[in-house]
């Protein structure tokens, strides 16, 4: 084995550490060593978002002692940015996601901090609601959101709700770099800094008040009571959502609510699936299947810690569908800007927020009801960010991206399934009302606004060169941009690493208003986009394709559908991908 693993490896069997782990390390030296290299390879990365690994013992894994390290690190950076510091700490249903929550926060303690933690799971964007609400300076959240069961994470929050963004997320990192040994964290000695919430009767009542400030989120509670009856499937998939999301649509008075029983019981084993997540349609297959059966009215689910959201709907042929994460947003997008207008209740300073690889149909949206939409850089904290910057000027409605998240008013700054679940469904009692359904809407849009179209694709460069391959890819793509994909001339070239804007035609130059991100967009003349983004940790590059055209009415739906799709496979055909 390489001597500096093994040296590692040596450390952790003569150092302060449990015998359990001990004892662990020793049976993978002998029965499967390999494992064992790539336990202790290298550190656990804490990025910018905290941690997210296999579960396990070594350097590289989700356990007791990188949970620590990494919880002293920012423990010494919110003691030196305040002098008193609070936070809340969360967790969901997976392997050891207590445990985890109880180290952090017999670590928080011990360093002399006040933490409130809840007594049982708790759905994420409750966590980032208590941060605000209890006057918290940080947070943490212990979820490997939608990974497999093998995985858990650790995230962190700032005092505003979001998870950390500049000079913090950088600083946070510097401060838990320094933390090199177990022997530097205080694992114990301040429980009586530690509060339990959560439990009722508690003089806190956070899970009562997450659960009013969703239900003020409403914009037509008479079209509920009209419609209280409206058939309702939900699947928590083994997660958190079914601690909450069940009682939030009771409060918003819905009173035909089927839960997927399958999947009620929250289980970090995720018993019924390969994959806890609600964009593939594997997860959603139980609550598919009993959608049909009953006949209901739309079928809703959320990840392990309830904070994406996917539906599925009946289309024109009374077949059931998922609707993908831009068709989501685009529906919830305009359901907020359209029924605040139509009720009187619209700011002439309303504002809406998205993503650089969101669907640009957000925008059209946006322009033709009057209301300023901003992009920013891919997750929530950019949006949260972005609300920052617009405080007190302009009033934020919702904001969300393409990969199934959602974050309506700004009382959370994360995305949140909770209040998605509920808004959504009220949004399908309002199209019933009209006689649509939720499908017939968004072709409705469609006409309106016309047909946008997107597609992802993934591609991972295997082997030990694979991000020096993905590196060299986004380089050519830099130094030598294509002129035209697909017969239409790129007009923008967005290079959101050198944070400038091109048009390869004239040769106009502009800047970004935007932190430094590794993603390059390309803007053609017809309309379309393609956005390049490598992920910063796997040898991995994602493709978001978007195109677009006129749809005259919903009878030509199929045909322009189909039109769509070629011309997105001509430009993956055309950029030899």
């Amino acid at each position: 084995m390489d001597t500096i693993i093994q040296a590692k490896i040596d450390a952790w069997l003569s150092g302060n550490f449990d015998q359990a782990t001990k004892d662990e390390i020793r049976r993978l030296q002998k029965e499967n060593p390999a494992e064992l290299a790539d336990a202790f390879y290298c550190n656990l990365e804490f990025g910018t978002g905290g941690l997210r690994g296999l579960m396990g013992v070594g350097t590289n894994r989700m356990n007791k002692y990188t949970v620590g390290m990494a919880t002293q690190g920012y423990a010494n950076y919110l003691k030196q940015c305040f002098s008193d510091v609070k936070v809340a700490i969360a967790y969901d249903s997976r392997n050891n996601s207590r445990f985890f929550a109880e180290t952090a926060a017999n670590v928080f303690a011990a360093n002399g901090i006040k933490v409130y933690l809840f007594e049982d799971m708790r759905p994420t964007p409750e966590l980032s609601y208590a941060i605000r609400e209890l006057g918290c300076q940080g947070g943490v959240v212990c979820t490997a959101s939608h990974n497999p069961k093998e995985y858990n994470g650790y995230k962190a929050y700032w005092n505003d709700g979001s998870q950390l963004v500049p000079p913090h997320d950088k600083n946070v990192i510097r401060e838990v770099d320094k933390i090199t040994s177990v022997d530097d964290v205080k694992w114990s000695g301040g429980e009586a800094n530690i509060t339990i919430i959560g439990k009722e009767p508690d003089s806190y009542r956070v899970d009562e008040k997450y659960m009013e400030m969703v239900k003020g989120l409403s914009v037509y509670p008479e079209v509920i009571a009209r419609h209280s009856d409206m058939k309702i499937v939900y699947t928590s998939i083994h997660g958190t959502g079914i601690k909450l999301v069940p009682l939030v649509l009771e409060k918003f008075g819905f009173k035909n609510i089927h839960i997927v029983k399958e999947q009620a019981v929250p289980d970090g084993n995720f018993p019924t699936v390969v994959y806890p997540n609600p964009e593939e349609s594997e997860a959603m297959s139980l609550g598919l299947k009993m959608a049909e059966r009953l006949n209901a009215d739309i079928l809703c689910g959320t990840d392990p810690d309830a904070d994406r959201i996917a539906i599925g709907v009946k289309d024109d042929k009374g077949k059931w569908v998922l609707m993908n994460g831009n068709q989501t947003a685009v529906l919830a997008f305009n359901y907020l800007i359209e029924a605040r207008k139509t009720k009187g209740i619209a700011k002439p300073n309303d504002m809406v927020i998205t993503t650089i690889v969101t669907t640009p149909m957000i925008d059209a949206i946006a322009a033709g009801n009057g209301v300023s939409c901003y992009r920013v850089l891919t997750g929530f904290k950019w949006i949260a960010e972005m609300i920052r910057q617009k405080e007190g000027k302009e009033n934020y409605i919702i904001g969300g991206e393409e990969s199934f998240g959602l974050m309506i008013g700004d009382k959370i700054r994360d995305k949140d399934g909770v209040s998605a679940v509920a808004l959504l469904c009220e949004m399908a009692a309002y199209e019933k009302e009209k006689g649509r359904s939720l499908y017939e809407k968004m072709i409705d849009l469609y006409v309106q606004y016309g047909f946008y179209k997107e597609h992802l694709i993934s591609i991972t460069k295997k082997g030990m060169d694979g991000q020096q391959q993905i590196a060299a890819m986004m380089e050519s793509y830099r130094s030598n941009p294509p002129k035209s994909i697909n017969g239409s001339a790129v007009v923008k070239l967005l290079d959101y690493e050198l944070r400038k804007g091109r048009n390869p035609q004239t040769g106009e130059e502009w800047a970004i208003d935007l932190p430094k991100s590794n993603v390059l967009q390309f803007i053609l003349e017809d309309g379309g986009s393609i956005s390049a983004r490598p992920s910063g940790t796997e040898p991995k590059i994602k493709f978001y394709f978007s195109v677009n055209t006129k749809l005259n009415n919903a009878a030509d739906f199929e045909k322009v559908n189909k039109e769509l799709d070629k011309k997105i496979k001509a430009v993956i055909g055309d950029m030899r991908l």
